[in-house]
């Protein structure tokens, strides 16, 4: 699993049938970046872009959590979908090593 921002939607009207129905959104990994004490301070852009299956409903610029691989396929609804990355989760809250660097609204 990692940590990534919704950063747009995925629009294909010729798509294989199994995809019918399903939310594609793209996603930009996100990296800890740590201040000057190697502490973790902030989230930082990784300038990817990754089409994901969104599965819990999230929306434009919300943080998320995204399986790849095998485990994308590994919840109800994407079982036997041709997915390699799934939105499973959406972000409240995050910390590291006693200290939070992220908080939503």
């Amino acid at each position: 699993m990692f940590l990534a921002r919704v950063t747009g939607q995925v629009v294909a009207s010729v798509k294989d049938k199994t995809l019918q129905g399903q939310k594609l959104l793209i996603v930009e990994p996100l990296a800890v970046k740590y201040d000057d004490q190697q502490k973790p301070g902030s989230l930082a852009n990784t300038g990817r872009a990754i089409v994901a299956i969104d599965v819990v409903g999230c929306g434009d610029g919300q943080l998320v959590l995204v399986c790849q691989g095998s485990s994308a396929r590994m919840t109800e609804q994407t079982k036997n979908l041709p997915a390699d990355a799934v939105i499973i989760g959406i972000v409240d809250e995050a910390t590291f090593a006693g200290k939070s660097f992220y908080k939503a609204d």
